[in-house]
């Protein structure tokens, strides 16, 4: 985008979130089937839907919206022509565009809610923007690239009172709440220590951007796609799935599935934000003398420590640790041989004072160990389930926004969600920075990240003992796109 393009598109997009508060005041600041007030019933119960995204996962989450029975697709937005083409093809009625924000300014009278399935270097802009015009959201794991952003969407949350719902559908599984049940019942006493691990990434990392450049597929408008990114050349099978690996465009390993897996120890243990973080990185093997490190690509593996302070469900801190790229913690004691740990490629470990309790990956098949205790312990319901579990995740979000903010609970609002994000991305400040020497004020080269143990200041958002990586807390967007904050 040339910078006299660029500079017109940031300011069409500020024009539009400007006018559209002054036009019509009062009329795009709530969805529109409340509009009537207290008592008003709408010409239709549906929640219509604009979706960013329609291909890939976009297809499935807007399959799912499909299937609540209480939703329309009145919308949809890809910038792969070709990767929208089947959801195209499902959905004649819904009108297509190619940049959400020509489809949110053109629009917006006509829609109550947005569903946002991009990579996760968008993820922000739209979700804000959508907020911004008094839209319901509904935004894929991980809420945020960035920690700056998941805490400004957690704010505007608040601010513009929409019914908000990330996408790590286990938040309404039932096993995650069956460990909730478990815990607060006394079964495994005080939880201190909690694992979480995964097999991913299952798509390249820990490798150099590749040197050649490749010719962009016609149905792709690859300026759109880098969006809020640096200008880069296209390179082959970067779309659609392995941006997932790039520090640009992806958060890892610990994007993909960390929302996953963190979230019922985040539900179970009343967790919030992280006191500190630090890692160890896997390394790719060149030659006898030297170990790769390419600091645009996510490592092949990592191993993170969180502490996050007491909460009033422990009696003291926890030390939370994340494992990816294949490794697994220790298999407890308790556990048979030959019996599965966790769902055999990622789970979650909670250890108490007097016992330990495990789950596969979305916190499904919760289990006390050792598993004859399943069959032993019997404690009353106290939680509420979802029907349908992950499926009833996208229902409940779309009963919730047609009710109206405040009106009925859903398993991930941003209030959860963004703290999570937080989290998450805090352990990959960790990671990015091991490799990273911080010169000092005098001149001096410090040590390099991999000795730190990084102290976080969350009120200020920034790490205090290690200045080098607080350029990850909140990173410079292409001219032309902003958070709009």
């Amino acid at each position: 985008m040339s910078d006299r393009n660029a500079k017109q598109a940031g300011n069409t997009r500020r024009d539009f979130i400007k006018t559209t508060f002054m036009a019509a005041a009062g009329f795009m600041i709530v969805p529109r089937h409340v509009l009537g007030g207290k008592g008003f019933t709408a010409p239709s119960d549906k929640l219509m839907i604009a979706a960013v995204g329609a291909g890939g996962k976009g297809q499935s989450d807007i399959a799912n919206f499909y299937k609540s029975g209480k939703s329309e697709i009145a919308f949809l937005c890809d910038v792969d022509d070709a990767r929208a083409a089947i959801t195209v093809k499902n959905f004649p009625k819904a009108k297509y565009y190619k940049d959400w924000r020509e489809m949110y300014e053109k629009e917006h009278k006509n829609f109550d809610a947005v569903s946002i399935s991009t990579p996760d270097h968008t993820h922000a802009v739209a979700t804000m923007a959508a907020m911004q015009i008094g839209k319901h959201v509904y935004v894929q794991k991980p809420m945020t690239h960035d920690i700056y952003e998941a805490r400004m969407l957690t704010e505007a949350a608040k601010k513009y009172k929409v019914v908000t719902q990330m996408g790590n559908q286990g938040a309404s599984n039932d096993g995650t709440r069956q460990l909730k049940e478990w815990y607060d019942a006394g079964i495994i006493g005080d939880v201190h220590t909690v694992y979480c691990w995964t097999n991913r990434p299952i798509w390249p990392q820990g490798i150099p951007w590749p040197d050649q450049k490749s010719e962009i597929p016609k149905e792709l408008d690859w300026n759109l796609w880098l969006g809020t990114a640096p200008e880069k050349n296209y390179v082959d099978k970067l779309v659609p799935f392995n941006w997932r690996g790039w520090w640009d465009y992806g958060t890892g390993a610990l994007g993909d599935m960390g929302c996953h897996l963190v979230e019922a120890p985040f539900r179970v243990l009343d967790l919030s934000y992280v006191k500190d973080v630090q890692a160890t990185v896997g390394t790719v093997f060149i030659d006898a003398m030297k170990q790769g490190y390419f600091p645009d690509s996510c490592p092949p593996s990592s191993h993170a420590t969180l502490t996050f302070p007491k909460t009033t469900k422990t009696q003291g801190e926890i030390t939370l640790h994340w494992m990816d790229g294949g490794i697994q913690p220790e298999r407890p004691k308790e556990l048979g041989a030959n019996e599965l740990f966790g769902d055999g490629k990622n789970g979650t470990l909670f250890i108490g004072t007097k016992g330990k309790m495990m789950a596969s990956t979305y916190g499904a098949n919760a289990r006390l160990l050792p598993l004859s205790m399943n069959q032993e312990v019997k404690i009353k319901q106290t939680l509420e389930r979802v029907p349908g579990q992950s499926n009833g995740h996208y229902a409940q979000w779309v009963e919730a926004a047609i009710a109206g903010y405040g009106k009925k609970e859903v398993s991930s609002p941003f209030e959860i969600a963004g703290p999570l994000t937080e989290a998450l991305l805090m352990a990959n400040l960790a990671i990015r920075g091991y490799d990273i020497q911080e010169t000092k004020a005098s001149g001096k080269v410090d040590y390099p990240g991999r000795f730190i143990k990084y102290l976080w200041d969350n009120e200020n958002m920034k790490v205090t003992n290690f200045n080098a990586v607080n350029q990850f807390v909140k990173r410079e967007y292409r001219q032309g796109w902003s958070l709009g904050v």
